[in-house]
């Protein structure tokens, strides 16, 4: 997928520096032509020859290299590429593309190009969680920057949290989407996924019976056609896919927030099994045994995510499409979903005890759209999700199924 695209890789100063090696070897092992540009802090961590012997090209470091601007100057070279990766993307670099700064040769490009630009962030977990930080993320991905990360792990420094850089095969798998040629690119598609959380105390929460399988392969196979995904996932048990855009939630109010942060969108799947109610006033200590019997607990709805976006007046997607999990009269009960959600689709599925489904790896699913109810027969869920994908991204390009 990647042979003859050439990539403009920006290594930022920072201990993850190390892996853009790494990264440089995986993009040519794929037939990719890198043209690396070094920061003066990535040089700290990098040496120019080795990232010059892994990527067989000179590496360019200076504004004012007379040299480097004669044979080719930082216009034509910002312009070159098929796609400008930031890996690490610091917290400086990020703070200079949002302001938009360009007092050296790597802030100069990313100012100067109209190349798509993928940033992998990486940062200590305060600084990625600081106020400047989110607002500078925020205003890049409304800027067009697109995002690979980052994820959660040990720090160099220590912490654990967010902040860590993706490894080179996660980016890898986002630039081949960045610079696919499928039928959804330029599409911008969100899918929720897995269960919420709903607190009843610092220790116990009620939630869904929800791996979180069958959404993390639809976002995979639409990123695979080429749509940039958000994928907004509760606590999954399967990890999120790569080469998309991760918003990790806990309750179904975050993932109610997080949703309208990404609006507006092409088309919404939700195939996340959101908590219809929540405990009203959920304590901050540990509920205790007592004397006076069991604690009664108040209960109070959950916003519904997907009734409110069908409904939505401005920014409503093209195609919503909704999931429903039924133990019985499932074509009914989805239809009546889809009639009371205002969705276009439906994705429906038995999953009674008897089947298996919940939490295994085959699907059997009907879909409920105008055309009336298409049962697809049993299959393994990466399967149901790919045949998914293929009708949303006829239904988006006004092609026959």
């Amino acid at each position: 997928m990647l042979s003859s695209k050439r990539i403009l890789l920006i290594i930022g100063g920072g201990i993850a520096a190390y892996k853009s090696l790494d990264l440089i070897r995986r993009l040519r092992e794929r037939g990719a032509a890198v043209t690396p540009v070094l920061t003066r802090a990535a040089e700290e961590f990098v040496t120019p020859l080795s990232v010059s012997a892994l990527a067989g090209e000179k590496v360019y470091r200076d504004l004012f290299d007379l040299t480097d601007e004669a044979e080719m100057g930082h216009i034509q070279l910002s312009r070159a590429a098929d796609l400008i990766v930031v890996a690490p993307a610091t917290a400086d670099l990020m703070g200079k593309m949002a302001g938009g700064l360009a007092n050296d040769l790597a802030s100069t490009l990313l100012m100067a190009t109209d190349t798509p630009v993928l940033c992998a962030p990486a940062m200590n977990v305060r600084m990625w969680n600081h106020p400047a930080t989110r607002r500078n993320h925020a205003q890049l991905a409304d800027d067009g920057v697109r995002f690979v990360g980052p994820n959660e792990g040990d720090m160099a420094c220590g912490e654990y949290g967010p902040g860590r850089m993706s490894e080179p095969l996660e980016i890898v798998a986002a630039i081949e989407t960045q610079v696919s040629d499928g039928p959804l690119t330029g599409r911008r598609i969100l899918v929720t996924s897995g269960p919420t959380h709903e607190p009843i105390d610092p220790v116990r929460y009620i939630a869904n019976r929800s791996s979180g399988a069958q959404g993390t392969a639809v976002a995979r196979a639409l990123s695979g056609l080429g749509a940039d995904v958000t994928f907004i996932t509760g606590p999954a048990d399967v990890p999120p896919p790569d080469g998309v855009d991760v918003v990790r939630v806990e309750t179904a109010q975050q993932m109610s927030d997080a949703v309208d942060a990404a609006l507006p969108v092409d088309a919404g799947v939700f195939a996340a099994a959101v908590a219809d109610w929540r405990v009203s006033s959920a304590s901050d200590k540990k509920l205790k045994k007592s004397r006076d019997g069991v604690p009664a607990l108040e209960f109070a709805e959950n916003p519904d995510i997907l009734k409110r976006v069908a409904h939505l007046e401005n920014g409503r997607p093209a195609l919503v499409v909704g999931f429903a999990a039924e133990t019985d009269n499932v074509i009914e009960h989805a239809k009546a979903k889809r009639a009371r959600k205002g969705c276009d689709w439906i994705v429906a599925n038995d999953v009674s005890p008897a089947t298996g489904i919940m939490g295994g790896s085959e699907n059997a699913v009907v879909l409920i759209s105008d055309d009336g109810a298409e049962e697809w027969p049993r299959m393994g869920k990466d399967q149901v999700a790919g045949r998914l994908a293929e009708k949303i991204a006829n239904a988006l390009t006004g092609q026959n199924p």
